[in-house]
């Protein structure tokens, strides 16, 4: 499957997801549920489709994995509507997803079959696929702590615990399968690159948060401010390094 379908792909996801964040305003439940899972279909049929074309996983270049995060944060966002019934959060996913969905349509990405000798590994897809899951679940853990902002409701943070649960198990599950893939690649677990250490820090912070709500009380402003910081600096680890002129070189820049 080419590149070049993906925006017809793309609009039939963000136009089922738009329909479905509407039907869940006007508490059309069932409606919602299903025209989410249709747009997440769409995306899934043309990573299936990308994947048997490329003959590898679609999991290389930034544009591949924005591809997957996309993916990963409807189903997050019907997750969390399921579970918990907000009305507002799968307008906030959908919007999320459509985002990264612009990017790639309006900054596309050579796509083709090499892939780098590194890449040629057995924990390439699972630790991939592992991050972008857990960014998926802590990107709605984002939405809710900008919600709370603004909206005095204590049931938000009990929803936001358990993506923060979700998404730093995750995350760490990833950042072992990269270490292990690092020794296997490079000979050792760790570097220090600028990508870890970003990783890193990324995971201090939601481990921070996960302290504070499990052992003492902190300002609601607090512990939005933290997943909001948190989530910034899971930006710059996914793909804000790439700008970073101290990255340049990297082995995560590729």
């Amino acid at each position: 499957m080419s590149w070049n379908l993906f925006i017809y792909f793309a609009l039939c996801a963000v136009g089922c997801a738009f329909t479905a964040s509407l039907l869940s305003l006007f508490e059309r439940r069932r409606l919602a549920i299903i025209m989410s899972v249709l747009s997440a279909g769409a995306l899934s049929v043309f990573i299936c489709g990308l994947w048997i074309s490329l003959e590898r996983p679609p999991l290389r270049t930034t544009g591949e994995t924005r591809l997957w995060y996309s993916f990963f944060a409807i189903l997050a966002g019907l997750f969390t509507y399921i579970r918990w019934k907000y009305k507002w959060i799968l307008s906030f996913s959908t919007v999320l997803s459509t985002v990264f969905i612009l990017i790639n349509i309006f900054k596309p990405e050579i796509h083709d079959q090499t892939l780098m000798p590194a890449l040629q590994s057995p924990w390439f897809l699972p630790h991939v696929t592992v991050d972008m899951f857990s960014y998926s679940f802590l990107g709605c853990a984002f939405l809710i702590g900008i919600v709370r902002l603004f909206r005095k409701s204590d049931d938000l943070f009990s929803a936001a615990d358990t993506l923060v649960y979700i998404g730093t198990a995750f995350l760490t599950m990833g950042m072992l399968s990269g270490a292990i893939w690092a020794k296997d690649a490079w000979g050792h677990f760790w570097s220090w690159d600028p990508k870890e250490t970003w990783a890193l820090l990324t995971w201090v912070i939601y481990l921070i948060y996960i302290h504070i709500r499990l052992y003492r009380k902190g300002s609601t402003g607090l512990l939005s401010f933290l997943l909001i910081f948190a989530f910034a600096c899971l930006q710059m680890c996914w793909w804000g390094i790439n700008y970073l002129p101290s990255a340049q070189g990297s082995i995560h820049v590729y």
